[in-house]
């Protein structure tokens, strides 16, 4: 197998000469990291603040249900829009204007009289992070000199971004206690506005992509309306069920939207997505194992926070603490790799990672009503995320470093997309999957008005039964991997 730094070296001499390199840039990466490390959050520091908000806004249950959805949405269905414009208009300049929604966004949501302001900020939110998280890494991408220093930056990048949506619960739970929910959105704001004052500083604009800056507009139309329609089919399934008819035609209409966009981009002479990117094994492979990853992961956090707090009884901040452990595994697991892919090979590490994460998952299967800290919640997250760690760098590393310079951002827009795609679908079908093995009255899926009740112990059947179908889907992503992904990447034409 190839070393990882061998590989790079397909792309080091094209990137340096292309991209100017800034005189600090461990900054730059620290600047950027700070801001997807915001974006990861915001995903799942809300969940442990749902039942305060439903009491202070007086939110039904599709509405608290529309808290998270609507900033998944948006997340997912702008995500390839926002790293194509960083492309043609420069990452630094999309960059600040994704924070600046972001921020702006938070203090809406924060102060929100009612409930229909809040779910419209976490929209806006999701549109800043769309525009905010492909723009992060193609900064760290073009700090960084091609090879083993690039592969430590994507490293430390993944961490983050995992830490993110690994420390929800707990600092959701620890503001909720400790202040109320409102912070879990304020607390972005003091941040915000530091990471912008960082960017303003120690950004330096990249050039931006080859000829025109003419944005293909019919395209971005429809690959935006299609992942968000898509997104928002998804997310949908948890209230109505996979079989509803509006369910299956919203997500029909997400597809058909992306078939038309697939074929009209194959005619455009200045496409949103270059179709050709697609031809590289590298950028295909790795997408299509980080959706799967994705969708594992996610439902992760969301299940062991419930359960926590639902079966075991633990208070927000309680349920938070609990989780600190499986947030530094993937940290840990997300900083070994790149020390690992020299030499054993970016390829063998991404299947060993999830093979690792499959055992952890197929561990956690084993919780029950009466489960302990030590053998259900502490022994299982570490192994569970130590291997997603280790499987996510290395399949982000080959998806980047193969992308030509000028698909730098879209490429990773795509990786964002792949994993944020991933982790909504893989919510709602382990809820679904979830709701199926507990009680008959929740097998439409997840019942966001029962978080909270003194006795859940009949969710554990179906989160036992989630966690052995994350455990299938790490299984097969590791197949996927050894089958698909090449031993020796070459960069995209």
């Amino acid at each position: 197998m190839t070393s990882m730094p061998q590989t790079d070296s397909a792309t080091s001499d094209s990137a340096t000469s292309s991209s100017p390199r800034t005189p600090r840039p461990w900054l730059v990466v620290l600047t950027a990291c700070a801001a997807q490390f915001l974006v990861v959050l915001d995903v799942s520091v809300v969940n442990v603040a749902l039942p305060s908000m439903r009491t202070d806004l007086g939110l039904s249950a599709f509405g608290l249900q529309w808290v998270l959805s609507a900033y998944s949405i948006a997340f997912a269905g702008f995500m390839l829009l926002g790293g194509r414009a960083a492309d043609l208009y420069g990452r630094k300049a999309i960059f600040l204007l994704g924070l600046g929604l972001f921020t702006a966004a938070s203090v809406v949501g924060g102060v929100a009289p009612e409930g229909q302001y809040l779910i419209g900020a976490r929209a806006v939110q999701g549109l800043g992070a769309a525009l905010l998280s492909p723009a992060t890494l193609t900064l760290v991408t073009g700090a960084v000199a091609a090879g083993a220093a690039r592969t430590r930056a994507i490293g430390t990048w993944t961490a983050v971004g995992a830490a993110g949506g690994a420390a929800g619960g707990f600092v959701g739970g620890l503001l909720v206690d400790l202040l109320s929910w409102r912070w879990v959105l304020l607390i972005n704001v003091p941040i915000g506005v530091l990471v912008l004052a960082a960017a303003l500083l120690w950004l330096r604009e990249g050039p931006t992509g080859t000829g025109s800056r003419h944005l293909d507009l019919p395209g971005a139309v429809l690959v935006t309306g299609g992942l968000a329609t898509l997104a928002y089919g998804i997310v949908q399934t948890e209230e109505a069920g996979w079989t509803d008819p509006a369910t299956l035609l919203t997500l029909l209409g997400g597809l058909v939207l992306l078939a038309v966009f697939v074929a009209v981009e194959a005619r455009t002479a200045a496409p949103l997505m270059p179709l050709k990117i697609f031809r590289n094994r590298a950028v295909s492979a790795a997408n299509v194992s980080i959706l799967l990853c994705g969708s594992s992961s996610f439902g992760m956090w969301y299940f062991m926070t419930v359960y926590a707090q639902n079966v075991l009884g633990y208070t927000p901040i309680q349920a938070g603490l609990a989780l600190v452990p499986s947030s530094l595994s993937v940290i840990l697991g997300s900083k070994l790799a790149p020390r690992l892919m020299p030499a054993l090979g970016a390829r063998n590490v991404a299947v060993t990672g999830a093979l690792i994460g499959a055992a952890g998952f197929a561990w956690q299967s084993t919780l029950t009503v009466d489960g302990t800290f030590l053998g259900t919640i502490l022994g299982p997250g570490v192994v569970m995320m130590m291997g997603l760690g280790l499987a996510t760098t290395p399949l982000a590393t080959l998806a980047t470093s193969h992308a030509g310079p000028g698909d730098a951002g879209l490429v990773s827009g795509l990786v964002n997309t792949s994993r944020t795609m991933g982790g909504a679908l893989g919510l709602s079908v382990l809820s679904t999957v979830a709701a199926a093995a507990s009680l008959p009255a929740f097998e439409t899926g997840t019942d966001y008005s029962m978080i909270g009740t003194p006795d859940s112990s009949y969710l554990v059947p179906g989160y036992a039964m989630a966690f052995r179908v994350s455990a299938g889907i790490l299984v097969a992503a590791s197949v996927l991997m050894l089958a698909w992904l090449p031993k020796e990447a070459k960069r995209a034409g």
